[in-house]
């Protein structure tokens, strides 16, 4: 999550939808008061406790706005991007196995497995993005929402928005896998369909479609 004071803006940052090489964009124009909260790259976190004591940057809205003030909620831009959940399941899997020698090849078996243990299913990479970017009565709460599929073109929307320079975007923190559609299977598509159904439902991907689509 990054906090700008000196730009009026919050980013959500949701797993695996381009989340670091933003962060690596917006950087620079950050001011020295700006906050931001992530453990990969750097240990940063935000001057609010119960949100500091998470000790991760995928923050949602109800976290956030439990703890911010609302003057900086009602004010602020909120903006994150979302990306196609079929894909995205794929590149959680293959970042949690990078080291893993035996994956490659074997990688459907790997996510039907995952997808059975509710404790996986629990983790913040994993979990719907609607959980991270909906509010207590389930609507999205973002100013903007963006998409992975066009994220340059996205990115350079919500600098428009926020009244930035837009900004060349570079690829990080990137996990190798092949093309998504080739780990699916009739099983998995079913899988991975019913858990991230709410994702489908308020992002508008299609269901049972695994051609990349925007």
């Amino acid at each position: 999550m990054i906090v700008s004071h000196r730009h009026g803006f919050i980013f959500f940052a949701v797993p695996r939808t381009g989340t670091h090489a933003v962060r690596a964009a917006l950087e620079p124009m950050l001011g020295d008061d700006d906050w931001q909260q992530q453990s990969l790259t750097a240990t940063m976190r935000l001057p609010v406790p119960a949100l500091a004591s998470l000790g991760h940057g995928h923050i949602s809205l109800r976290q956030a706005q439990a703890s911010l003030p609302d003057t900086m909620w009602r004010s602020y831009l909120k903006f994150a991007f979302v990306r196609n959940p079929y894909d995205r399941f794929v590149s959680v899997a293959a970042m949690l196995n990078k080291r893993n020698p035996r994956y490659a090849g074997n990688e459907a078996n790997f996510m039907k497995r995952a997808l059975r243990v509710p404790r996986f299913r629990q983790r913040v990479l994993a979990r719907p993005q609607a959980d991270i970017l909906t509010d207590a009565a389930g609507n999205v709460g973002m100013d903007f929402t963006g998409r992975y599929e066009t994220l340059q073109g996205s990115f350079n929307e919500a600098c428009r928005r926020i009244g930035l320079p837009e900004r060349a975007l570079r690829r990080a923190n990137t996990a190798a896998h092949p093309p998504f559609a080739h780990c699916y299977d009739d099983e998995l598509l079913q899988a991975v369909t019913d858990f991230y159904r709410i994702d489908f439902e308020l992002f508008g991907y299609p269901v049972g479609e695994l051609s990349p689509c925007a």
